[in-house]
């Protein structure tokens, strides 16, 4: 099966979920929670990277754990945002994920699991966020030596955590890794539309998940929907997100907006490629090239910083 994936990165496009899902009912929801981890527990089951050790940890019970490479440094990490559209997503689902992150940095990482919707709506993942990155900083790891990643919901994540992280004038980390992320849960980008029939995700997913986490809050909120909010203060940015799906608007105009307020960030539009395709490496040679900038992104970014 590997072999033929590698051979043929397009088996990627097919459909997840038949299209027929009420995306609002909660059984739905829950049903998408059980797919995901049971896929992940048959992943799982793959070999883990050689040299790869996971140690869990508890956030004032929030549970999360340490991925460490051997010869990864510990006075540094990734903060670690899984995504799932805020419905799903633990360390299970994203642990093989966030341990090629790992190997292939040289950075340890601290994945954690936010409260999901619809039982704890926003601000219950950002307030969790947010935990995280406090519990990491009194645990002595300077803020510089820190970068933020996330995938999907987890990407827009990131960028609403540094958005509160700034507002609140707290110290930011030292770059963030955001790739096919969440920026605008209105869906008012042309791709919601124009990708609709190639993105790997069900139709209807992003807007049922929206008010899923939103609940009766107004979906422009900046916190909820970073592409509304100020952007400028923001730490180094890379943006991953390929053409063939429907957030693919959501990158380039956060991408768009946070450079014209002076952000210094990077955008990566994959040509003919789906949502987190860079999770997928090493199947095909866009991913691994994918994998391997923003690893190297980490590593320069965070041997930047100082600790303080």
């Amino acid at each position: 099966m590997i072999k033929l994936l590698m051979q043929n990165r397009n088996l990627f496009r097919l459909r997840m979920k038949k299209e027929n899902v009420d995306w609002n009912d909660y059984e739905a929801i829950l049903r998408f929670r059980r797919d995901v981890e049971e896929g992940a527990g048959k992943f799982g089951k793959l070999p883990e990277p050689e040299g790869i050790m996971v140690s869990p940890v508890d956030i004032d019970n929030m549970p999360a754990e340490w991925i460490f490479y051997t010869a990864a440094q510990k006075d540094r990490g990734i903060l670690y945002f899984h995504g799932g559209g805020y419905v799903t997503g633990t360390c299970q689902s994203h642990r093989a994920i966030v341990a090629k992150f790992v190997k292939n940095s040289g950075v340890a990482a601290l994945l954690f699991e936010y409260r999901l919707a619809p039982e704890h709506r926003f601000p219950a993942a950002l307030d969790d966020a947010l935990a995280a990155y406090s519990w990491l900083l009194d645990q002595g790891m300077g803020n510089s030596n820190i970068v933020f990643v996330g995938d999907s919901a987890g990407g827009g994540l990131v960028l609403a955590a540094l958005l509160a992280l700034r507002d609140q004038g707290m110290p930011l980390p030292a770059a963030a890794v955001s790739y096919s992320p969440v920026t605008d849960f209105k869906c008012s980008g042309e791709s919601y539309r124009t990708k609709a029939r190639v993105c790997l995700a069900p139709a209807g997913l992003a807007s049922a998940c929206a008010r899923h986490y939103a609940g009766d809050n107004d979906l422009g909120l900046p916190y909820i929907s970073p592409l509304y909010g100020e952007l400028q203060g923001l730490p180094p940015l890379l943006i991953y997100v390929g053409e063939d799906e429907t957030l693919r608007d959501d990158s380039i105009r956060f991408a768009q907006k946070a450079e014209a307020a002076g952000v210094e960030v990077t955008l990566r539009v994959g040509k003919g490629l789906f949502h987190c395709y860079p999770a997928i490496a090493p199947l095909f040679p866009e991913a691994t090239r994918a994998m391997a900038e923003i690893c190297s992104f980490i590593r320069e970014n965070i041997s930047r910083g100082r600790l303080y």
